[in-house]
């Protein structure tokens, strides 16, 4: 059947994205019309599925493009127990991805740490629980990557998130296409070592409509969750008691269409891709500066003043960030904009006070941070 604009578009962001990323076609055969199953060795993607409409047009849209491909292609439902009837959205999910094809389809229980919940809110607990979860099913299943739904809308609402939790370039540059999750090294059931999981979101210049309307074209239902659902939220007065994801996308959005007189999503999303650009670049001079200026030993980081004081301070504070993730101190700006004037404004000040019961001191030319229960006496 003629495909529709909506349908065009999503088959051919999905196939330059794999085609990107090293999952071209397998054989020649797979030019040819006809459907074609792909060889059991033939590399498998997955799909991160929720049940909802982004993640079922993905699920079909995969499955049309991985056929094309010659690659296997399965689903990942992962239930979070956190709903009421979250296993009935879960099994219907895993329904719908086998009645469109999907082999294999998992569906994985996690159980979200409650004393994260009260540290980080629900939001990020149940999705360091997902991702846990995600990366298991990738690493048993061999897959090549597992597919993010995330559109342009949730691209442009991310960009606004960050602009309201922080700011500076890293603010603006919402979420990259490939991302890496699964701490490398530990030791994996053969004796070998686990590499990271890829997550990759081939899906940043879709649009929700678009997914909708792909839904609706080849027949497939979807789940609404009630914290996003259009139907339940759309009319609603404001609440704060919703996501702040949820606020953005049902109160903040359209109040700046109103404004704007249009719909600002796609220049924010451009925006974000055009920043992340720049932010790449700076990280990967940061990168090369930090192998200079900085060291690392017996739990402490230190930093050669002499060697960053003429450095710009964009690369500057980012070889100091790398030194606090070192060590796994929270990142604040006023943290790094004070070890700053350690390197720029040196005059004998106090050792700086940081989170995670550390500190920075200055001694000459090297300022040394450190836990100060390990390094009391330095």
């Amino acid at each position: 059947m003629p495909y529709s604009p909506s349908l065009r578009r999503a088959v051919g962001e999905l196939r330059a994205c794999l085609e990107r990323h090293g999952l071209g076609r397998q054989s020649s055969r797979f030019a040819e019309h006809g459907e074609h199953r792909p060889d059991p060795d033939a590399p498998l993607v997955l799909v991160a599925c929720s049940g909802g409409r982004d993640s079922m047009a993905l699920a079909a849209v995969g499955h049309i493009v991985c056929g094309m491909l010659g690659l296997r292609f399965g689903a990942v439902i992962v239930d979070h127990g956190m709903q009421d009837g979250s296993a009935t959205v879960a099994r219907e999910a895993a329904e719908r991805c086998d009645a469109i094809g999907l082999d294999p389809v998992m569906v994985r229980r996690v159980e979200v740490d409650r004393r994260l919940i009260a540290s980080d809110g629900s939001e990020a607990a149940a999705r360091d629980a997902r991702y846990a979860a995600l990366v298991d099913a990738a690493r048993e299943t061999g897959a090549a990557m597992v597919l993010l739904a995330h559109t342009l809308n949730d691209q442009a609402e991310t960009v606004m998130i960050g602009l309201a939790r922080s700011g500076g370039l890293d603010a603006i540059v919402g979420m990259p296409e490939v991302t890496e999750r699964g701490e490398s090294g530990g030791k994996d059931g053969h004796g070998g070592h686990d590499d990271p999981v890829r997550f990759v979101r081939p899906w940043l210049n879709v649009t929700r409509a678009q997914t909708t309307a792909i839904c609706r074209e080849l027949n497939i239902a979807w789940w609404d969750d009630p914290t996003n659902g259009d139907a339940v939220l759309a009319s609603r007065p404001l609440d704060v008691s919703y996501p702040l994801r949820s606020r953005i996308r049902h109160d903040l959005m359209p109040a700046m269409v109103r404004c704007y007189g249009r719909d600002p999503a796609a220049s924010l999303a451009a925006g974000a891709a055009s920043a992340r650009i720049d932010a790449d670049y700076l990280d990967q001079a940061a990168d090369r500066l930090a192998a200079q200026a900085l060291s690392c030993d017996d739990g402490r980081v230190r930093i050669d003043a002499r060697r960053l004081l003429d450095e710009h301070p964009a690369l500057r504070r980012r070889v100091i960030v790398r030194a606090l993730r070192t060590l796994g101190i929270p990142v604040a700006a006023v943290h790094v904009e004070a070890i700053d004037r350690l390197i720029t404004d040196w005059h004998g000040q106090r050792p700086l006070v940081l989170p995670s019961q550390c500190s920075a001191i200055r001694k000459g030319h090297v300022i040394e941070v450190c836990e100060d229960r390990r390094h009391a006496n330095r």
